[in-house]
């Protein structure tokens, strides 16, 4: 039933509620800002850890390098410099070939990449879902 007052009260109530929506509109802005913000920020800080880890990964690459190149001096103290090199050579290719080989296995072992094991107990669940209990 209309009254004076609660027609004194609609609209009062509908600007209320478009005040509530445009606080809504404008909190929903303003966490997509933040989000956006805060993407930023970790997408940077994301690249800079590449970028470390780039450099580390270089500098391991020629630490290796100096290391080889040591066992390669050491050993040419006993045998000529063409022997050492070529010893390290060998080492250098057999761990090569070992790695290769254990990450081929690996990969055969991997492949192809489907759930088997999830692939069967789902088909169990269907199973015992269609027979409904029964054995």
């Amino acid at each position: 039933m209309h009254t004076p007052e609660t027609e004194h009260d609609s609209p009062a109530l509908g600007t209320s509620a478009k005040s509530v929506a445009e606080h809504a509109s404008a909190l929903v802005r303003l966490e997509m800002e933040l989000a956006a913000l805060e993407l930023k920020r970790k997408a940077s800080q994301l690249g800079i850890g590449i970028g470390l880890a780039l450099g580390a990964a270089l500098f391991l690459l020629f630490g290796l390098g100096f290391a080889l190149a040591t066992i390669a001096a050491g050993i040419a103290t006993a045998l000529p410099w063409w022997a050492s090199l070529l010893i390290v050579t060998a080492g250098v290719l057999l761990v090569a070939a070992i790695l290769g080989l254990l990450g081929m296995r690996l990969i055969n072992k991997g492949t192809p990449p489907v759930p088997e094991q999830a692939i069967t107990e789902a088909k169990l669940t269907t199973e015992a879902l269609k027979s409904n209990g029964r054995s």
